[in-house]
C-alpha cells in the first residue's frame, strides 16, 4: 500500500532533478536516436545539471579548487 505522506515526500525529493533536466533539454524526448546515444544525451545532461548545482551550491571557487589537482 502506498502512504500518501510517502508519496509526497518521493516527488519532492527524487522527481525534481529528472523533471528539471526534462525542461532543461526543453523537449520531452531525446534529440538523437540509438541506445547508445540516447544514453549520452542522458549523461551529458545530468552531468551538466549536477555541475549547475555544484555552481549554485558550493559556488565556483570551490569548483576550481577541488578540480584543480587533477588539472595539473
Amino acid at each position: 500500500m502506498s502512504n500518501p505522506v510517502w508519496m509526497k515526500q518521493r516527488r519532492s525529493i527524487v522527481e525534481h532533478p529528472f523533471g528539471t533536466i526534462k525542461w532543461m533539454m526543453g523537449n520531452p524526448r531525446f534529440l538523437l536516436r540509438g541506445l547508445k546515444k540516447a544514453k549520452t544525451e542522458l549523461a551529458l545532461s545530468v552531468l551538466s545539471y549536477n555541475l549547475k548545482r555544484v555552481i549554485n551550491v558550493q559556488g565556483v571557487h570551490m569548483l576550481l579548487n577541488t578540480l584543480r589537482p587533477s588539472l595539473g
